[in-house]
């Protein structure tokens, strides 16, 4: 299998900052209309209307469904992780607040390098992005050590959430390892994304109801949350994502994936009204200078060789 991938270029680096400020976004609009529909509820109802775009996008192009040879079989591993990836971050909204569940989602690029430093000999880890992921790995500490400190937090509540966040950030991680590590690497990306769609969709839907949470109180902004992730979130920017798995080395697409959880907390605190913990803000800054190091180790290192 090919494995060359092209460096990070304008168009990458524009189509990650572009990605970044919508899926802190999400967690923001979840968080929001969460009285009126249960996350995990809304994730699956978007995943079902977005593989329904995805599923006519594929016939217009083409007018049949191909399935790759082979695919299938971690096509169904990746959907299983990343409804669970999205049960979790369902959860975790529930618990915690939203600058924290996107802070400890976007960890998901220090999992995915550690994944891909051990199957991929193009990917392994240089001592610098083991220094980052020391970083974000005490910024993780700090974070856990007092999760709220506002008068009237549940600090059990909060800390229950913030692991779930964490775990959610480690399955995404992990999927992308699958996506780069299989045949799903070289498949159409919608091919990909239809796969976790689906799974989605039938998981989070069925977790929904199973855990009581299928109530919905129908309002303008609710149907405004499910047009914005079922078309922009779920199907526009998870197609770009594959797409960019596909051309460029999935441990510089991280370069700027910092800017996400920058963006999540700054929104949470503007449009949610969310309290920003001084200890909080430590283990984020740590986090992100941690996950930065570990994305942008290589173009740093031929900065330096360069200069020498």
């Amino acid at each position: 299998m090919n494995d060359e991938r092209k460096p990070l270029d304008a168009l990458a680096v524009g189509a990650m900052l572009i990605l970044c400020l919508i899926w802190s976004l999400q967690q923001i609009v979840l968080k929001a209309t969460s009285g009126d529909m249960a996350p995990v509820l809304q994730i699956g109802l978007r995943s079902g209307a977005a593989a329904v775009l995805v599923t006519l996008m594929v016939l217009l192009r083409s007018r049949r469904l191909a399935i790759s040879a082979g695919a299938w079989k971690p096509g169904l591993l990746a959907g299983l992780l990343f409804a669970a990836e999205y049960l979790l971050v369902g959860e975790s909204l529930r618990l915690t607040s939203a600058a924290h569940v996107v802070v400890f989602l976007y960890t998901a690029p220090v999992f995915a390098a550690l994944g891909l430093h051990l199957l991929l000999p193009a990917e392994r880890l240089a001592w610098g992005q083991w220094l980052g992921i020391g970083l974000a790995a005490a910024g993780i500490a700090v974070a856990f050590l007092r999760p709220g400190e506002s008068a009237g937090d549940d600090v059990s509540r909060m800390l229950l959430g913030d692991m779930m966040a964490l775990g959610a950030g480690a399955l995404w991680g992990l999927t992308t390892v699958v996506i780069r590590c299989t045949r799903l690497s070289v498949t159409p990306p919608s091919e990909a994304l239809l796969y976790q769609l689906l799974s989605a969709f039938v998981l989070l839907v069925s977790a929904a109801f199973l855990m009581g949470q299928a109530q919905v109180r129908w309002t303008g902004a609710l149907a405004a949350s499910l047009l914005f992730q079922s078309v922009i979130v779920a199907f526009l920017s998870f197609l770009v994502w594959f797409w960019l798995l596909r051309h460029y080395q999935a441990s510089r697409l991280g370069v700027f994936s910092f800017a996400t959880p920058l963006f999540g907390v700054l929104l949470g605190a503007f449009l949610l009204q969310e309290a920003i913990e001084p200890r909080f803000v430590m283990g984020a800054i740590l986090v992100l200078c941690g996950i930065t190091l570990v994305s942008t180790y290589g173009w740093l290192h031929q900065w330096l060789t360069r200069q020498r």
